[in-house]
């Protein structure tokens, strides 16, 4: 397998080999963008340590995952980060796509408040690459960010198929998608606030959710984790390439991104603060 790592215009080859456990899949070659990140330490404290990453009224510090920019559909709203949906699925047009936050984050406490339109599906995701592969005319196409990055699912448990798919419940508000059940399940219906934590610190990875700061809690870069995506719809025999990416969740550093997922559904955020665990 390889992987070709972008920055500042040019491309730089690293090979990377690793051993299949006698499978025949193979990994395609893959570019990670390194674009230049936001420095964190301009940002404000809170009273209680955490780093306040929406100030309620600009979108100082985002972009769109793969973009220079903050896609037309994520707007400000009464204190609120909106994506104003289609109702047609994720990514539909240019001007939607997931948000991210332009810093890389390691070790990390992450709380934020959520409510979601009914019917509607968006996530929470980590450790998140930016990760594009070439199609058959040589050009870049960006790979989604679910590929490289464990999703905290936000879901309108009621009203949303997903919410009985998968297994165990596993698609449900607070899990780990497709993969470990949040328990208990106490997320609100559609159009209240919810508060989401998600504790990285070491590769124990801790999801909580209103109150329950314990819903689901697994750890990277393990046989257990491993596991876990064997079993999933990103097992390697599925989806080679997001095997290799969330198998070694957060590249040779260990960081990434944590974006905010368009689904096509309105959904809405806002008090999104961070606490640095290094």
């Amino acid at each position: 397998m390889k992987k070709t790592i972008l920055g500042l215009g040019c491309l730089a080859m690293v090979a990377l080999l690793a051993a299949c456990g006698g499978s025949t899949n193979t990994t395609p070659t893959y570019t990670v963008l390194d674009k230049p990140a936001v420095d964190i330490s301009t940002f404000p404290v809170d009273e209680q340590g955490y780093i306040v990453l929406f100030d309620g009224e600009t979108f100082n510090g985002w972009r769109g995952y793969g973009k220079d920019h903050v896609p037309g559909k994520w707007t400000i709203e009464d204190g609120c980060i909106k994506f104003n949906g289609t109702g047609g699925g994720e990514a539909q047009d240019t001007d939607g796509g997931d948000l991210i936050f332009n810093h890389k984050f390691k070790n990390f406490e992450l709380l934020l408040e959520w409510k979601i339109s009914k019917g509607g599906n968006s996530g929470i995701l980590y450790l998140a690459q930016e990760v594009a592969t070439k199609d058959k005319d040589g050009n870049l196409q960006i790979e989604p960010i679910y590929i490289s990055a464990p999703e905290f699912q936000l879901l309108d448990n009621e009203n949303h198929p997903d919410a009985t798919l998968g297994k165990d419940n596993n698609r449900q508000a607070a899990s780990l998608y497709d993969m470990i059940p949040a328990v208990p399940q106490n997320a609100k219906p559609f159009g209240e606030w919810n508060e989401a934590r998600i504790m990285v610190y070491q590769g124990t990875v801790v999801h909580g959710q209103n109150g329950a700061k314990s819903v689901v809690e697994y750890h990277l870069w393990t046989p257990q984790w491993t596991e876990l995506l064997q079993a999933s719809k990103f097992s390697e025999k599925a989806w080679p390439l997001a095997f290799e990416l969330l198998n070694n969740c957060g590249g040779e550093n260990r960081e990434g991104f944590f974006g905010l997922q368009d689904h096509g559904n309105d959904i809405w955020f806002r008090n999104i603060r961070i606490k640095l665990l290094d």
